[in-house]
């Protein structure tokens, strides 16, 4: 399947990463109308990879230094790095696990960062709630810890790097 972009999307299909989003937001975060338009239009890379039957299957969307993004885990990399591709989120449907979606959108998104310069990717994953699942996933494709933070009551992230 094609990647598609995002940022050109229209209704239907961001109701579809909304829908997405809601089934793991514990694992990302809440997300409505509003806040996705505002993701996607600051955003440098936001990507879709649409299943057999035409639905959204899997995105992912990230981000360079200077967004107009006020995410805390986003800005802890901007405190610290002057160049980066920030991973916000990478979420695939639970039909479409195990397809190697989500290995997809990072290596486009690594091809972008080195394309365009951006630095390492960088992202983070909840320690608390735990996500055994993304932690082995990451470990998998080489990334490293930086440092660990709680940007919100009751969660704590481990904020990771991986040179493109």
């Amino acid at each position: 399947m094609q990647l598609r972009n995002l940022k050109r999307a229209g209704d239907a299909r961001r109701d579809e990463v909304l829908a997405l989003n809601r089934a793991v937001e514990i694992k990302t975060s809440p997300l409505d109308r509003p806040a996705l338009d505002r993701l996607l239009a600051s955003a440098t890379f936001a990507m879709g990879i649409p299943g057999p039957d035409g639905a959204l299957a899997a995105f992912l969307i990230g981000f360079a230094p200077g967004a107009d993004y006020q995410s805390p885990n986003y800005r802890w990399f901007c405190d610290r790095l002057a160049r980066f591709a920030y991973i916000d989120r990478v979420v695939v449907a639970e039909a479409a696990r195990g397809q190697g979606h989500a290995r997809r959108l990072y290596d486009a998104f690594a091809a972008h960062a080195a394309e365009h310069d951006l630095g390492p990717l960088v992202c983070e994953v909840n320690s608390d709630p735990p996500n055994p699942g993304s932690d082995a996933f990451h470990a998998a494709l080489g990334f490293t810890e930086m440092g660990r933070g709680s940007p919100a009551p009751g969660k704590v992230v481990r904020y990771l790097v991986r040179e493109t």
